[in-house]
């Protein structure tokens, strides 16, 4: 057979659904064996987008994603995407397209070396030279993108190549297990454990695994141990409950902060340095267990005194069987914290200042959606909010990228989630800025029927920046832009275009979006002109009277 046949044929037997894609001419030939197979080809407007969904894909199901892009210009445009999934521990594979390796007509045309420029953001990149090495090439992209910690993977593919004739025959994926942690951390875990006084559970990325997740629950079920997160460890546990503390959406001097000062062991699950620590350790103070799939990488903020080394669920269970209620343990400070900080948010959120502020934003937004629902954000000033205020009640139902922190994200991963997940409510929440990064994607979300909503917070500048720049004593300078009507700008797409009037009228209209089908568009009017004075003086202020 041809080449490219091989190469999908290899790509049917990995399970890939979907190639989310911006083909060139160098990728016919892939194309054209892709008309004849069941994996769907996902036509996008940009390649940053076929590679966010694809990474939100792999984030999502824990199978690789794939994108496909050409040569030159197309392969640059997959490097944020790439970038994307390799910091965040999303499983994608990256297919870039060449000239021709054995014979060029065109000179050095478009060619870049893809290769090495993939290297530092990839945890694989190769060149295929041969029919030959197709299969086993293919195995070894979508077995390391997966391999925990999952990432990205790029294969280049020349046009020579998939045109060869070729007898090869796809690989099969071999059946693994990660390895078990070793038996004396794990009862050097359960012994500090059992020595506390007040111990605190911290959720990290690498928590939001399926099994991993269920034990986690099952842990905290039995020991009534509290809890915190991180921005990216949101959902690895329902937040509904009291013993949710909060989320570490600040680096420090926030409410949650309390909690974390004042334990005496922490048991810090899924933790990666790519998210900043909620905490800062004291050498004479507290003692931190980290358990991952991988041993800690030590940085001046982050030491753990003991290691429990391998598969997550295992190592939680097997401290689970060993541990013991203590007691002594102490939990008399957790409810003040909680109480603190709720009652700092639902003061801010009954706020009905128009435009809307951030804290009614998200209160709206968890009232109206329903638990089973799954928002994406983009990256914003809103996303501090929805990190420390939103509840997530499930396993990836808030994503968002506090890892690369890219923006342009938000509205690729919603439609991707859609594609996961077509019998749930998906809404998007994005600023201005990072909407118009990958707004024409709106024709891509219609043309694919998808039933979605994009929350767009209109502010007409960058947000983020302006309240650093605030924070840092310069005036206002450089960062405001204009915008189009994106009323209109939706309905030239085909979608259906809606403008919030007043602060009361945001929540019925999305829950009117909500039911129903297709693709909708709110422009949101917001303000984020106290939020200086909020996160840096107000909460500050009052966490520290807690």
């Amino acid at each position: 057979m041809k080449a490219s046949d091989l190469f999908v044929r290899a790509l049917e037997a990995e399970g890939v659904e979907y190639v989310f894609a911006l083909p060139g001419e160098e990728n016919l030939d892939l194309l054209e064996s892709l008309r004849h197979s069941d994996i769907q080809v996902i036509l996008t407007r940009h390649e940053q987008a076929a590679g966010f969904m694809a990474a939100t894909y792999g984030r999502l199901t824990g199978r690789p994603g794939v994108a496909l892009s050409t040569l030159g210009p197309g392969a640059t445009n997959l490097v944020t995407a790439a970038a994307y999934a390799q910091l965040g521990a999303m499983p994608m594979v990256l297919l870039t397209g060449q000239k021709p390796i054995r014979t060029s007509k065109q000179g050095a045309f478009q060619i870049l070396d893809v290769v090495d420029m993939m290297a530092p953001i990839t945890k694989y990149t190769h060149q295929v030279v041969s029919a030959t090495y197709l299969p086993s090439r293919v195995r070894e992209s979508f077995r390391l993108a997966r391999e925990e910690r999952p990432g990205a993977t790029h294969l280049e593919l020349p046009e020579d190549i998939l045109q060869e004739e070729t007898d090869g025959v796809p690989l099969q994926a071999s059946q693994v297990r990660i390895p078990v942690a070793e038996e004396r951390s794990v009862e050097a875990a359960i012994r500090l454990l059992h020595e506390a006084e007040r111990p605190l559970l911290v959720t990290g990325s690498g928590a939001n695994r399926t099994r991993a997740c269920h034990r986690i629950g099952d842990f905290v079920d039995r020991f009534g141990i509290p809890f915190i997160s991180t921005q990216m460890g949101k959902g690895v546990l329902d937040e509904g409950g009291e013993l949710y503390v909060g989320t570490a959406a600040l680096s420090s001097d926030d409410f949650v902060h309390r909690a974390v000062e004042r334990a005496d062991v922490i048991l810090n699950v899924g933790h990666n340095v790519v998210e900043k620590p909620p905490f800062i350790m004291r050498k004479n103070g507290v003692r931190v267990i980290h358990v991952d799939f991988n041993s800690a990488e030590v940085d001046p903020v982050y030491f753990p005194q003991v290691e429990v080394v391998g598969d997550i669920a295992q190592a939680m269970d097997r401290i689970m069987g060993g541990l013991e209620p203590n007691p002594g343990w102490d939990f008399s400070h957790i409810p003040a914290i909680r109480q603190a900080a709720q009652d700092h948010f639902a003061h801010r959120a009954a706020s009905d200042h128009f435009p809307m502020k951030s804290e009614r934003l998200v209160a709206d937004v968890r009232r109206v959606l329903p638990r089973k629902s799954v928002l994406t954000l983009d990256n914003g000033l809103y996303k501090i909010w929805f990190a420390r205020n939103y509840p997530a009640y499930g396993q990836n139902s808030l994503l968002l990228d506090n890892a690369l922190a890219s923006m342009g994200a938000g509205f690729p991963s919603a439609m991707a989630a859609r594609l996961v997940h077509p019998d749930r409510p998906i809404v998007a929440v994005c600023g201005d800025g990072g909407f118009m990064m990958n707004s024409q994607e709106l024709e891509t979300a219609v043309r694919l029927g998808l039933d979605l909503v994009v929350v767009v917070l209109r502010d007409d500048g960058y947000g983020m920046i302006r309240w650093k720049q605030e924070d840092m004593g310069f005036p206002d300078f450089g960062l405001s832009y204009g915008n189009p009507d994106f009323v209109a700008y939706a309905q030239a797409y085909g979608a259906r275009g809606h403008r919030v009037e007043s602060v009361d009228g945001f929540a019925p209209l999305l829950t009117q979006c909500l039911e129903s089908p297709g693709v909708d568009l709110i422009e949101l009017p917001i303000t984020y002109e106290d939020d200086t004075r909020v996160l840096m003086q107000e909460i500050p202020e009052l966490a520290r009277n807690v």
